[in-house]
């Protein structure tokens, strides 16, 4: 069905849908590795790419196309690209967007992974980055070079929660003709939508919100125009970074519920900030829906709302931090985030340790910084279970 016109939460549940010659009312799971063709011509017409017809799950797979159709229509872009991770995303882009000689201004705080790979394994092939302070615009003015090929922005950043202005910074770079990429794992596009924005190509892990329920590893990647899906798609093909049909399903199952778990879980949030920075003992808090947040009015103003992620240091730094998370009941320490779970965690020792302690300091990833994933629990019992582990301190 048309679901253009449609508000977002029957988007959820109506983008991407198809029904096959039974009836189904939810997208089959096709778990097949190749698909047969009709005659020779047939396959032939499928390969010069005449016929939309499926060839190779690799290559593309009808539930797939269900959750890259849904996605992308829920960020308001051309088309989707679904890769088997987040990071399957990230480096469909970088394998599309970059190469030998070509130069990246990126966010320094971004999550580790995505940083890592650029500076170990992108660097051996001859690709070049610079991480800056994004949320002052004029950092990525400074950092752009003559080849410079791709501005990479993660807001909300991961784990220090700052905000970029996405407007500014893709002025600048459509001024020099350089695409722009937002990660927006961390706001989900029911909260942010950066192609509405300007932005030419946003990603997801969907193992966070969009699916929801920390069972399966996902990426989305979707483009705003045919060019850099072509490029980036080939990229994704050719690496074999695709999707696997159940884990499609999966996440197309989680979606649907997407707007009342983040609406739950950002209320939960919104009082649990509140608490920790009225704690004594609580240094400082990071949180987009607290007034002392340092991009507060432009969180407002680019996104729907806050979300449910919040960084903060504890009195006494890493060591009071750990007597915190070693005490936690309720909440889990672990990595990942935007599940139905609250999940506490240290980045410095965990997501973003592989990245050397002076990177970490220039982008303000303390070693005292504390990231919490707030789900959707009672928020009372969230906030008991805090209070415990902190009267250990």
């Amino acid at each position: 069905m048309e679901t253009k016109n449609l508000g977002f939460n029957s988007k959820l549940i109506h983008s991407g849908q198809f029904h096959d010659e039974f009836g189904s009312a939810t997208v089959p799971i096709y778990q097949t590795s190749t698909f047969s063709f009709r005659n020779a011509d047939h396959g032939a017409a499928c390969f010069a790419g005449e016929d939309d017809g499926f060839i190779y799950t690799r290559l593309g797979n009808p539930t797939i196309g269900a959750l890259e159709d849904a996605v992308s229509d829920l960020e308001n872009g051309y088309k989707g690209i679904a890769t088997a991770s987040g990071m399957g995303a990230v480096t469909s882009v970088y394998f599309g967007m970059l190469g030998a000689g070509a130069h990246m201004v990126a966010h320094n705080a971004v999550y580790g992974p995505s940083r890592m790979v650029m500076e170990t394994l992108f660097k051996k092939f001859g690709a070049e980055s610079t991480w800056v302070d994004a949320t002052d615009a004029q950092n990525v003015i400074d950092a752009i070079q003559d080849n410079t090929k791709l501005i990479y922005l993660e807001t909300p950043a991961n784990p220090t929660m700052g905000i970029t202005d996405i407007e500014a910074v893709v002025k600048i770079a459509h001024d020099k003709g350089i695409p722009v990429c937002v990660d927006n794992t961390f706001s989900s596009p029911y909260l942010q939508k950066p192609l509405d924005l300007g932005v030419d190509i946003v990603l997801h892990s969907m193992t966070k919100f969009i699916n929801g329920h920390a069972d399966i590893v996902a990426g989305m990647v979707v483009t705003k125009t045919e060019k850099y899906y072509s490029e980036i798609r080939g990229a994704m093909m050719n690496i074999g970074s695709n999707m696997d049909p159940h884990q499609a399903y999966l996440v197309l199952r989680g979606l649907k519920t997407l707007a009342i778990r983040i609406e739950r879980a950002q209320a939960n949030a919104m009082k649990v900030a509140n608490y920790l920075e009225a704690h004594p003992k609580i240094e400082w808090v990071k949180y987009p829906g607290l007034k002392s947040h340092p991009q507060y009015e432009l969180a407002k103003k680019q996104m729907n709302g806050p979300g449910s992620m919040i960084s903060f240091e504890v009195k006494g730094g890493l060591k009071a931090g750990k007597i915190l998370m070693d005490n936690v009941h309720l909440a889990l320490l672990a990595v990942s985030l935007g599940g139905v779970e609250t999940l506490i965690q240290h980045p410095a020792s965990m997501t973003h340790s592989k990245i050397p302690k002076a990177d970490r300091e220039k982008a303000h990833i303390t070693d005292g910084l504390v990231r919490l994933a707030i789900g959707i629990e009672d928020v009372e019992d969230i906030i008991a279970d805090i209070d415990q582990a902190l009267a250990k301190i």
